[in-house]
């Protein structure tokens, strides 16, 4: 074994599960996240040699996979998978009412404008800097800092609004 396949090995060990959780955020769809991985890890491959700062492997592996997802629509308009379908397998044991509540939780994220949606995505899954979103969506620190607030504030305002949806629901049976 090359001293790259062992490179290689040890990254696709260490930051696949990540990458398949990003991938299946961003896409909503289970085979077209693993296609994106794949793919973006064939990608890797052939670009690793590149890569010198091993500080900066989680977020050029997860840029490949953003990219790699964009250029599943150039390719072909994927199947869109309703939010709801998806199933985690973490959250399999929750009692209903708590499935409920990251069901609800899904729907008010899956309902972000992109523009929110992704920076929250990389900084909640992908364990990102504020920083390192910067570098990776190619905007300010600053704009970063200011679409993580504002999509938490977003956040907020759906899963209040969705309380007082079902506090109202309750009432009226």
């Amino acid at each position: 074994m090359t001293d790259k396949q062992a490179r290689f090995e040890a990254i696709a060990r260490q930051y696949s599960a990540d990458m398949f959780r990003y991938a299946m955020w961003i896409s909503g769809d289970h085979a077209l996240a693993k296609d994106v991985v794949q793919e973006a890890f064939l990608r890797a491959w052939k670009a690793l040699d590149k890569l010198h700062d091993e500080k900066a492997i989680k977020g050029w592996l997860f840029t490949i996979v953003r990219r790699e997802y964009l250029r599943t629509f150039e390719r072909k308009v994927p199947n869109f998978v309703d939010v709801d379908d998806v199933v985690l397998t973490e959250h399999a044991q929750m009692e209903p009412e708590a499935d409920s509540e990251v069901a609800n939780l899904r729907e008010a994220i899956a309902a972000l404008p992109v523009k929110y949606r992704e920076p929250l995505m990389l900084q909640v899954i992908g364990g990102f800097s504020c920083n390192e979103i910067a570098e990776q969506l190619n905007i300010s620190r600053s704009a970063v800092m200011t679409q993580l607030f504002r999509a938490r504030e977003k956040l907020k305002i759906a899963m209040v609004d969705d309380v007082l949806k079902d506090d109202n629901v309750h009432e009226l049976s």
